[in-house]
């Protein structure tokens, strides 16, 4: 099976802007930003979609749900959005399970 380029990051054959790393994720800038601040929160086990988590996963996905929130503290927004898309007809391009963490929108 041909590594992601997410797996190519964690292994520092393709550059990125990191924002965050612990022994479960990663966190980098994503390079195509929809909004002023798009990081993507990426696990560092090889999980294709979100319909590839199996119940072992469970704390993983509850860490990356921690690491939004010290995401939120550390950049000091106080609304965020969580996106995952999941399968190819879900929009999802990379198949490496991944989160989009985008914050920074004006309030009118």
């Amino acid at each position: 099976m041909e590594k992601s380029v997410f797996t190519r990051i964690m292994e520092q054959e393709i550059p990125a802007r990191f924002e965050y790393e612990d022994d479960q994720v990663i966190v980098i800038h994503d390079i195509a930003p929809k909004a002023p601040i798009h990081l993507l929160i990426i696990p560092r086990k090889p999980i294709p979609t979100l319909m590839d988590v199996s119940e072992e996963d469970l704390p993983l996905i509850g860490h990356i749900h921690q690491v939004a929130q010290m995401l939120a503290k550390k950049l000091e927004v106080k609304g965020f959005r969580i996106v995952n898309n999941c399968g190819k007809e879900g929009g999802q391009e990379v198949f490496h399970l991944h989160y989009h963490f985008l914050a920074g929108f004006q309030q009118e």
